[in-house]
């Protein structure tokens, strides 16, 4: 064996060597285990035979073909054909020389020490708590006589001076308003647990979407009729997901379409603090064609503070993180220019 054909053997990180056709030339010893197959069963057949990923990672190794240039797809759900997808980055590479051959790296988020965006952080949601709790009752009560105060002065002003109280008054309630959200977020009130189905929890979240906030965003429903209901807090999953659609209507501006799509795959798995792996098998897909997520902030939107927004609370989307780990449930976002997805999954309670 030559010290190249040592290194690629023992690399670390999943590789695949793909030829024309998207055919498998070789994989590494990381590949046979990330894809579950052995390296005699893959060679010379079409890799999407076995590797399983979305549109993306195709999309990438067509484009890197094509510019002849390297390709970096930094999240990407990837798997092979009988093992668990996990939140991954992907090197697209093609070779010099008379075959445009093509090498692929995958690289699962959690060997770089980082969970990546699939992640519901929940030790970020827990942190915050305090400080939320502590903000909201240390500052709205001095805010009520701030208010109070201003209202009562301006009694005694010409009403052409009443500028700079009403700004008081104003920029008072604002700041109440926030810290409204900030106390919501600092709730830990325990989910009222209850069967039902995922759709009519959406329907009402599109509805107050529809008549609140969305103008005119178009809303497309594309549901699966035949899955099982789930037990869940029916008023905080309608929360999470009309902070969903709010979020992708803020992306999108006056004009643009969110697709929520519904669908069963029992392939994800999550290992839960017990060590037991729990199936999460009901998925919810929020999808906007915006512009995507700055890449600054792409790992960190789930963080409470952090926002793409001139004026972002930066509390919307880790008040979803902090409900959904409450159901021991599993969020993610997938972003690029024109599309980002962020998907609910949530575990079934299997009949016997």
């Amino acid at each position: 064996m030559t010290l190249y054909q040592d290194l690629w053997a023992q690399l670390p990180i999943p590789g695949l060597m793909i030829g024309l056709n998207d055919s498998i030339l070789d994989v590494n010893m990381a590949a046979e285990q990330f894809l579950g197959v052995s390296s005699k069963m893959v060679l010379g057949h079409h890799v999407w035979n076995f590797l399983r990923g979305e549109d993306l990672l195709s999309a990438g190794i067509n484009r890197a073909r094509a510019i002849g240039q390297p390709i970096v797809i930094t999240d990407v759900f990837a798997h092979g054909r009988n093992t668990e997808p996990l939140p991954c980055a992907a090197h697209v590479c093609p070779l010099g020389g008379a075959e445009p051959y093509i090498l692929v790296l995958i690289i699962p988020h959690d060997t770089l020490g980082n969970s990546g965006n699939g992640t519901a952080p929940i030790s970020a949601a827990h942190s915050a708590i305090g400080m939320a709790e502590m903000l909201a009752h240390e500052i709205k009560n001095p805010l009520a006589g701030i208010t109070g105060a201003a209202q009562f002065l301006s009694m005694s002003l010409p009403p052409e001076e009443h500028e700079m109280t009403d700004l008081i008054v104003e920029e008072s309630k604002r700041i109440v308003a926030l810290l409204d959200q900030v106390e919501q977020f600092g709730d830990v009130t325990p989910p009222n647990y209850a069967e039902v189905n995922v759709h009519d929890v959406l329907d009402q979240a599109s509805r107050s979407a529809t008549f609140g906030f969305a103008g005119n965003i178009k809303i497309t429903k594309n549901y699966d009729p035949s899955l099982p209901n789930v037990r869940v807090d029916s008023n905080q999953m309608v929360q999470v997901f009309l902070n969903l659609i709010k979020n992708a209507c803020e992306a999108l501006g006056e004009e643009g379409e969110i697709l929520v799509r519904t669908f069963y795959d029992p392939s994800l798995r999550l290992v839960m603090p017990d060590s037991n792996r729990q199936r999460m098998p009901l998925h919810v897909d929020i999808t906007d064609n915006g512009p995507g997520l700055p890449e600054a902030i792409s790992k960190h939107v789930f963080d409470p503070f952090v926002s793409s927004k001139l004026n972002g609370k930066g509390l919307g989307l880790a008040l979803v993180s902090k409900i959904v780990a409450q159901h021991n449930a599993w969020v993610s976002v997938i972003s690029r220019p024109g599309q980002t997805t962020f998907r609910i999954s949530l575990p079934v309670k299997i009949r016997k």
